[in-house]
């Protein structure tokens, strides 16, 4: 690791101030080329650290760079994590005040809520199933603090894999439906987004098992009652004002969210 504890903190809150003051700020990795992802991953815990202090709960998870594009853009062979708090979920049909955010985009995917904790480096896709006590259709509002959203792998990961809000819908026992030929359609103004489970590294319990042995490198995992977004199943839109997005993935039910008419995105930095 590169860089010292002193400049983890100072950058985590840098982010942090961004998300309150809806001011971004320049990307990281062009002010400290030499940062690494494991740095990355320390402001990130810096960031989160800071949102614990004030109030907030942990409540989850979330994995980002799931596609086979994404991490060729980021020049990895796995994808990468955030976490969730309790003020950032939200429930089905929630209205989305665009005003909190930066940049805001949303994707559709599915959760996994947990029923026992789950950890090590050999855990399978079966493994996460088995320990799953539902599944759920969601809403992932992204939102970037680094400005107009130049980020790269350093950038992404320290601002909590660019992660904002989830919405979440009902949640369905998890061998309802064959999650990866499970199919989602995302409607939306901008038309309708259509993606199946399998394009979340062939099966979305794949990707969570995944992150599963990420974590075990940092000697954690996921707890019982825990969350996990498990990636998107199709490209992320603007998300605009006035706007109603749905998605809806057939046996595993749907989820919504509005957002204000007339409440654009905050100015960037």
């Amino acid at each position: 690791m590169a860089a010292t504890p002193p400049l983890h903190r100072e950058l985590a809150g840098e982010l942090w101030t961004a998300a309150r003051t809806l001011r971004a700020v320049p990307p990281i990795s062009a002010r400290h080329p030499q940062l690494d992802l494991a740095d990355a991953y320390a402001i990130q815990s810096e960031v989160r650290e800071l949102d614990l202090a004030a109030g907030a709960v942990l409540a989850g998870l979330k994995i980002g760079a799931t596609s086979e594009a994404i991490q060729s853009m980021f020049g990895i062979d796995h994808p990468d994590f955030g976490y969730l708090t309790d003020r950032m979920v939200l429930a089905d049909g929630a209205e989305v005040d665009l005003s909190r955010f930066i940049a805001p985009k949303v994707e559709g995917e599915v959760a996994f809520r947990f029923a026992e904790g789950i950890s090590g480096p050999a855990v399978t896709a079966h493994d996460v199933l088995a320990a799953t006590a539902e599944v759920l259709p969601a809403l992932e509002v992204l939102d970037s603090r680094i400005r107009d959203w130049r980020i790269g792998l350093v950038d992404t990961v320290a601002d909590n894999a660019s992660s904002a809000a989830a919405v979440l819908g009902a949640g369905v026992p998890p061998h309802t439906t064959d999650l990866a030929d499970a199919r989602m359609r995302l409607r939306s103004r901008h038309g309708v987004q259509e993606g199946r489970g399998a394009a979340v590294m062939g099966h979305p319990a794949e990707s969570v098992a995944c992150l599963v042995r990420i974590l075990s490198r940092f000697g954690t995992g996921i707890e019982a009652g825990q969350l996990v977004l498990s990636g998107s199943w199709a490209a992320a839109v603007d998300l605009v004002p006035g706007d109603t997005v749905r998605a809806s993935f057939g046996a595993l039910g749907s989820v919504a969210l509005t957002t204000r008419p007339g409440t654009p995105p905050a100015r960037q930095g």
